[in-house]
């Protein structure tokens, strides 16, 4: 299984190690943007033909019902139950920290702003179920939707060819008060939650990782006025190590995002040349266990291990790959990571797998990959709401600021602008020539 090593790599050889694997998205996207006009235009009747097309099943409506919810409900073990159960309370517990208080600021004497977050009214999540159904993907978006305040959260995923989904996502769904679900599947459904039909609500926002296609749908429709969460595409980890990281644990890590997909990647940085030396092996012998290898295999043929020597080089290369995931398997991991500024999200220390971050520990799985972390954060509460500001001026206020404004739009030559303010000002002259003759 081949990994690529770079030993002491030159700055200039940087680019080629922070490179993403390509996803050509040209040569979907005339069919992504064929496939969400005739959505736009024909509506459910469009969505029914794709659903045959794409996902293999006729569908006579769209809708999960409350007893296909139950159904699913009651196939669920108790084991997973708890385990969501447990899921749900940190995440609750760490997106609601997020929450920030209404805080009144006065900026000039009787001139008060603040600022309030509004939960967005309708928002629709995708949840794969293709390869996998992943419903920890339902707990990372409803859950904080929820907090937010949304007042309504709608759902799709891709029923399988019996027109079921996946007991877990429905019961996930169940569980954190998602209020509609539909049988929806890639481009079609990113179309349907967009511009709406006879079935499905239009939403304001869309969430949810997906394929090339839901990728590239999702781009579209954020061209044509509908927000979504960020640019997403397949996943990768960057593992930091210290001669102390254990090599099992190292491997583990690497195979935990090659599993994703073709198209993930991993890269080892490290100084010590015996776990560069050894990994290779190490990752074979997992792998060779995993019901995955086949595109693992594919994963791994674009990963690397660079060896860098220098500890400040390490953390520019981390920098400047900007990894979705950032494991740091140092002794003084929490100390050396203070230095992080472009990374989706991080994992500190030999015993912080990336895993928990997939599932459970609490923070967003959700998050920028393809570098884009240098300028998006991961999922947060914040993504669910609109930052609405407010402020009141009293008549003293007005006097106190009125000049100021008067002779900035004076400056810029607007004119009613101006005069917005001076009109209030004269009218409270006249008042105080009232309340006080000569």
């Amino acid at each position: 299984m081949a990994v690529r090593i770079y030993d002491n790599p030159p700055r200039e050889q940087w680019g080629e190690i922070v490179a993403r694997p390509k996803v050509d998205l040209a040569d979907l996207s005339h069919t992504v943007a064929e496939v969400l006009e005739a959505v736009r235009v024909e509506g459910d009747e469009a969505l029914r033909r794709y659903e045959r097309r794409f996902d293999g099943v006729e569908l006579a409506g769209f809708q999960v019902t409350p007893d296909e919810i139950e159904a699913a409900s009651a196939a669920v073990s108790p084991e997973l139950k708890a385990a969501i159960g447990q899921a749900i309370d940190n995440i609750t517990k760490f997106h609601a920290s997020q929450a920030v208080a209404v805080h009144k600021v006065e900026t000039t004497p009787g001139v008060w702003c603040w600022q309030k977050a509004v939960g967005i009214e309708r928002v629709g999540i995708y949840v794969p179920g293709g390869t996998a159904p992943l419903f920890s993907t339902v707990l990372m978006l409803a859950v904080p939707a929820r907090l937010a305040g949304c007042r309504e959260v709608v759902m799709c995923t891709p029923p399988g060819r019996d027109g079921r989904v996946a007991p877990a996502i429905l019961y996930a769904a169940r569980a954190t008060g998602v209020d509609r679900i539909f049988k929806l599947g890639g481009v079609q459904a990113i179309g349907a939650l967009a511009f709406g039909t006879a079935s499905v609500p239009a939403v304001s926002k869309i969430f949810g990782p997906g394929n090339r296609y839901v990728m590239a749908a999702k781009q579209q429709v954020q061209m044509q006025g509908v927000a979504i969460d960020m640019p997403a595409g397949p996943s990768e980890v960057m593992v930091v190590a210290d001669s102390g990281a254990d090599l099992r644990f190292v491997a583990a890590d690497f195979l935990s995002q090659a599993e994703h997909g073709a198209d993930s990647q991993s890269v080892l940085v490290t100084s010590c040349r015996d776990l560069a030396d050894r990994l290779p092996d190490e990752i074979e012998r997992q792998a060779s266990r995993l019901p995955r290898y086949e595109w693992i295999a594919k994963s791994l043929a674009h990963s690397s291990i660079v060896l860098l020597d220098d500890d400040r080089e390490q953390l520019d290369l981390v920098n400047a790959y900007a990894p979705e995931h950032l494991i740091v398997h140092r002794a003084d991991a929490e100390a050396w990571a203070t230095g992080v500024v472009n990374a989706g999200s991080v994992f500190l220390g030999y015993y912080s797998p990336e895993s928990a971050g997939d599932y459970a520990s609490g923070t967003n799985h959700t998050l920028p990959t393809s570098g884009y972390a240098r300028a998006y954060s991961g999922v947060n509460l914040d993504s669910f709401t609109r930052k609405i500001t407010f402020q009141h001026i009293s008549p003293e206020g007005l006097k106190n600021l009125g000049p100021v404004i008067e002779t900035m739009a004076a400056a810029e030559e607007l004119e009613a602008h101006r005069r917005a303010v001076t009109i209030r000002l004269q009218n409270l002259n006249k008042a105080n020539d009232h309340d006080n003759p000569e």
